[in-house]
């Protein structure tokens, strides 16, 4: 089974042209139920394609409105390349969604979810105990952390979950990068940060919010509303064991919509399984 089989191809993709500005972009990211939008260039009566947007680039750049200088470079592959060959290339470069192209022509994209569809479906090899695939180390945030610190957490651990601990430091729930995007409000056209980063009096200030390292983080263009992690995470838990295989973890991630799952063993968390992870069965 090769990319071709599993793609979304060229004819089913939704693109937006340069020159454009980023409404073009969010307007597909907010109305469906993408990451990230194909962007093409019409010249001469060809298309060419130039790369990817992604909801990450708008809410970090939330000050440039140019489609071309949103873009992200990335990975790519070709017609004929295997899933196998493809889940190599995803995990070196941790790229979620690879463009299919030929020369500058866009055949397609496949995503890590067309991948785990192959797996869950027996079309490629998922074997392989997910105890040998998990991820071991987790990111937890407490309970009553607020909305906007959590998603700051989120960010800055560079993860797309957090565990939520109680008092008693006992799971009681998931919160998801996907749990953010769907209460998330994109605000255009502010000039100010405002309230979004804590006054030093403030019990929930985050030092140093603006920079880690040498790199800034904007978020003034998104508002969460108020809560806390709890108010907002996931209670109902999915979890695997060790026992389980990569097949069934990428079955329980497309029924239930979700790209993590706990592992557990003897009733205690001990790892974490990205559908990523599950691209090492190949």
């Amino acid at each position: 089974m090769d990319v071709t089989d599993v793609m979304t191809p060229r004819e089913d993709l939704v693109t937006v042209s340069v020159p454009g500005t980023r409404d073009d972009a969010l307007e597909h990211l907010r109305s469906r139920e993408f990451s990230s939008v194909a962007v093409v260039k019409h010249e001469d009566g060809d298309e060419a394609f130039r790369g990817l947007i992604s909801r990450e680039a708008l809410i970090e750049n939330p000050d440039e409105d140019q489609l071309a200088l949103l873009v992200e470079e990335g990975p790519t592959t070709t017609v004929g390349t295997s899933l196998e060959e493809l889940a190599s290339l995803m995990r070196e470069t941790r790229a979620r969604r690879v463009p299919v192209v030929n020369g500058n022509s866009l055949n397609g994209i496949i995503t890590i979810t067309d991948v785990i569809r192959a797996i869950a479906e027996s079309n490629v090899d998922g074997e392989k105990s997910v105890g040998d695939l998990a991820t071991q180390s987790i990111n937890a945030i407490y309970s009553d952390t607020p909305l906007h610190v959590a998603e700051r957490e989120l960010r800055y651990a560079g993860v797309p979950y957090a565990m939520v601990l109680d008092d008693e430091a006992e799971v009681t729930g998931i919160l998801t990068d996907a749990d953010l995007i769907a209460i998330a409000e994109i605000v255009e056209g502010e000039e100010e940060t405002g309230g979004a980063i804590a006054g030093d009096d403030e019990e929930w200030m985050w030092e140093s919010i603006k920079t880690v390292g040498n790199r800034y983080y904007p978020t003034r263009n998104v508002e969460f509303p108020e809560g806390t992690a709890a108010d907002f995470m996931s209670e109902d838990l999915i979890t695997v064991s060790r026992a389980k295989t990569a097949r069934d973890a990428a079955r329980l991630m497309l029924r239930h919509d979700i790209e993590q799952i706990p592992l557990v063993s003897g009733g205690e968390l001990v790892g974490i399984v990205h559908d990523m992870d599950l691209l090492s069965a190949l």
